[in-house]
């Protein structure tokens, strides 16, 4: 166990092939087994293991009370960085812990689920590194993952690969609250949506979702924490990220995006972070890139704890899963519902709301909370609600939502509305000539 501690220890700053990778990963995990779980999720299309390592006070298991936080890198496997600086995260974590009292804090109050790479195959296709692009961006079959997965607004027609299912499997297994996912080739914070239609905005070229305030938060968080990020200087100084941040669609439009599908289908708020000019810059870079995220990265996590959390149980105590919990004036295309604990999370900016808590058939229940900023306790404001006619007999079991675009009545109705006007102008036009 020595032997591994040490081996765990000695991470230098060069890029860690899928062998030396595995065995940091496994060393980390024989060092502190009380507080990592390593676990693969699935395997690539080469049938390489998508690894994830877990820390946290209690690893091996979701705890009532403590949010799920997610990072994941190297999705493009071209896109080198991320998959570096998870690593040396991972190792600041658990020699902090016990030593330093904020990192000890952290890590006894939330479950932090890392994911050093998304797409091993593409990196280790990736035989000449380029700043720029290769074909080790695309997944063994040629697919780009971050194109992959169900659209809220279109119909994604692309097949869905063992990578992409991989991790839809995991975010549906998890009650994950908050992530983001790693990339390069830029240096700006993206935030939901990446795609749109009018009843969004994109006519306005911009997408807004129903907590937007929450995501220009999270995402001015690690860009005004990281080094350089905030500036809002583009790479090829042709265009400014004001604060180091943008929507997704005003930068460009993108279909079957993973951080989209975490929001709508998954109730996880993601941001995606380019983290690079350069995809897939030389080692001897990696240093300054790890000291330019440290801090970025640590106060993104704690962001997991913004806003409420609590439990919706029956008049016995007991909890009733599938409950819609949101926030008034908030409402998300795909509800939010309570896991098979009772339990609901909610990320909200300080301030004060009302809490709507619903079990179908049931009068629902309104509670106003006034929420203050507790990312600094590491724990969000508690909030149960107790529904005194429900007995343990009934339980809200629903199927859950659907893997269709969500926006597709809206915007057929709203190309329907186009040809009716046209035809009411065309038949104005003709009546004042006629007469």
């Amino acid at each position: 166990i020595l032997g591994l501690a040490a081996a765990a220890a000695a991470l230098d700053f060069k890029y860690h092939h899928t062998k030396e990778l595995e065995e940091y990963l496994r060393g980390v995990h024989a060092a502190y087994p009380s507080l990592t779980h390593l676990h693969s999720i699935g395997r690539s299309v080469e049938g390489r293991d998508l690894w994830v390592l877990v820390l946290g006070r209690f690893p091996t298991h979701h705890k009532i009370g403590i949010p799920e936080f997610k990072y994941v890198a190297n999705m493009h496997g071209d896109e080198t960085v991320g998959r570096e600086i998870l690593l040396h995260l991972i190792d600041f974590l658990v020699t902090s812990y016990g030593r330093d009292p904020v990192i000890t804090r952290l890590l006894n109050n939330t479950r932090i689920h890392i994911m050093p790479t998304m797409n091993p195959d593409g990196f280790e296709a990736t035989k000449e590194p380029d700043c720029y692009y290769t074909r080790g961006r695309y997944n063994r079959n040629g697919e780009d993952l971050n194109r992959n997965f169900p659209d809220a607004f279109e119909n994604n027609s692309a097949r869905i690969q063992p990578e992409t299912q991989a991790v839809m499997d995991w975010i549906k297994n998890e009650t994950f609250v908050l992530s983001a996912n790693l990339h390069g080739g830029a240096l700006v914070a993206s935030y939901t949506f990446d795609n749109g239609n009018p009843v969004t905005g994109s006519l306005k070229g911009y997408s807004r979702s129903p907590d937007d305030d929450v995501f220009i938060h999270l995402a001015k968080t690690y860009s005004s924490n990281h080094a350089s990020m905030y500036k809002g200087t583009r790479c090829d100084n042709r265009q400014t990220f004001p604060e180091g941040i943008t929507n997704g669609f005003s930068w460009y439009q993108l279909e079957g995006g993973m951080q989209d599908y975490n929001y709508v289908w998954g109730q996880c708020f993601e941001i995606t972070l380019e983290l690079s000019c350069c995809k897939y810059p030389p080692e001897d870079q990696l240093g300054k890139f790890w000291k330019d995220n440290k801090v970025a990265l640590i106060e993104y996590i704690k962001q997991v704890h913004l806003g409420v959390k609590g439990q919706v149980m029956d008049k016995n105590g007991n909890p009733i899963p599938n409950a819609i919990v949101e926030a008034k004036g908030r409402p998300h295309v795909c509800p939010y519902r309570t896991n098979e604990q009772g339990e609901y999370f909610l990320l909200l900016l300080p301030g004060t709301y009302v809490i709507n808590a619903t079990v179908p058939g049931f009068k629902s229940m309104l509670k106003t909370v006034e929420i203050p900023d507790n990312t600094g306790n590491f724990s969000a404001l508690k909030q149960d609600f107790s529904f005194p006619e429900v007995s343990d007999k009934i339980s809200s079991r629903v199927a859950s939502c659907p893997k269709i675009p969500l926006y597709q009545e809206l915007t057929r109705a709203s190309a329907a509305v186009k040809p009716t006007l046209h035809i009411l102008v065309l038949m104005t036009v003709m009546l004042v000539i006629f007469k």
